[in-house]
């Protein structure tokens, strides 16, 4: 499907300073206080690479009780920083109040997230509310993965009267066990830049890894897909952050992680081509070893089954079929036939094992409480 999206959307190094070619933005979660963001834009305004402070002033929650941000109160916080440090300041407007808010305290810059993408109701009122302001916009990738959610909610920005917009790709929510917190699912992002080709597409490796020790990895991919930079999560004191403390890091990281990814990137086109292609394959692998564990999971489910139905762990006559079946299809995949075989044998071993396991723990549960002594009553 090709979508007739805007084509004047201006070049992001005509109105934005860049390092090295990419924009980087980075910045607290959330802002919890004067204090912590301060400390925290002085440290990256030292780095010299980051051109956007983002700020939380509202933290959407899923659950009520927790810490939503300090709100409006930040907006002189904000203002000293832009003074202090020269960083253009972006907030999240998750409600067309927050963005009036933005406009009136001249803000340069608001994010849409992942939850107000989802929802074209929010966006079309967000959009009303900044109408004629010509404010740039970052649009995050809804939580779901449907392209065409994002693609409307550039467009009604873009109907809006803004050319200045920015989308963001930082996963999508995924309710299966993963290493990362939202699955990547780059091939949505490369097909929103095969529709929008003026389109600027950075990545958020904060929200899709989750983790800290993930954000150079997921950081490193991004650029093998040739994104147009990176909205980094920074904290002063990631530790101590009330939201998402495991995804963030110092400022004095964050150049650690940039320069060793520029210095790479700066290698020889050969050089430059091959860690491409190897981050790929690293891509890749992760699919597998998910696939796996997915598999793993089902295995543990029909082991289970097997037990209330007294059927036997081995099942020769299956195993037969499943390795026959596995080769045809791997062969017509143009993959050698000895390899599928391999490594289906090797599959169909652990699942064994698991299943062997499984119903072994289970006959000594039982046995245990079958033999339980009685209590005696005096």
């Amino acid at each position: 499907m090709h979508f007739a999206g805007p084509s004047d959307i201006m070049p992001i190094m005509n109105w934005l300073s860049l390092y090295k070619g990419r924009l980087i933005v980075a910045g607290p979660c959330s802002v919890e206080s004067h204090h912590q963001l301060l400390a925290t834009a002085q440290g990256l305004s030292q780095t010299g690479r980051v051109t956007v402070l983002r700020a939380g002033l509202w933290k959407p929650r899923s659950r009520p009780g927790k810490f939503e941000g300090v709100g409006a109160r930040a907006f002189p916080w904000l203002k000293e920083i832009k003074e202090k440090t020269g960083m253009q300041i972006a907030v999240e407007a998750a409600m067309p109040e927050h963005a009036t808010l933005c406009l009136k305290h001249g803000v340069d810059m608001i994010w849409l997230g992942a939850r107000t993408t989802v929802n074209p109701f929010m966006v079309q009122e967000i959009a009303d509310a900044i109408k004629g302001s010509g404010i740039p916009v970052m649009i995050k990738n809804p939580v779901s993965p449907d392209v065409r959610l994002w693609v409307g909610a550039i467009e009604r920005v873009h109907l809006a009267g803004s050319n200045k917009i920015i989308a963001i790709h930082r996963g999508f929510h995924n309710h299966e066990q993963s290493i990362y917190r939202n699955i990547p699912l780059w091939e949505i992002p490369m097909q929103l830049k095969r529709e929008l080709p003026g389109l600027p597409v950075i990545c958020d490796p904060s929200h899709i890894a989750g983790n800290r020790k993930w954000v150079k990895e997921v950081a490193q991919i991004a650029f093998s897909r040739e994104l147009d930079g990176l909205m980094i999560e920074t904290h002063h004191k990631p530790e101590e952050a009330l939201t998402d403390a495991h995804q963030q890091i110092t400022p004095a990281e964050l150049t650690q992680i940039l320069d060793d990814l520029f210095d790479e990137s700066e290698t020889p086109a050969q050089a430059a081509t091959l860690k491409s292609l190897r981050n790929r394959i690293d891509e890749q692998d992760y699919q597998i070893l998910e696939l796996l564990a997915k598999r793993m999971r089902l295995v543990k489910e029909v082991g289970t089954l097997k037990k209330a139905l007294g059927e036997d762990v081995v099942q020769p006559g299956r195993q037969q079929k499943l390795l026959d079946d596995r080769e045809q299809k791997g062969s017509m995949l143009n993959l050698n036939k000895p390899f599928i075989r391999k490594i289906m044998q090797l599959v169909h071993e652990e699942s064994v094992n698991i299943q062997s396991t499984l119903a072994h723990s289970e006959s000594r549960a039982e046995h245990k409480e079958q033999n339980k002594p009685t209590q005696k009553h005096s």
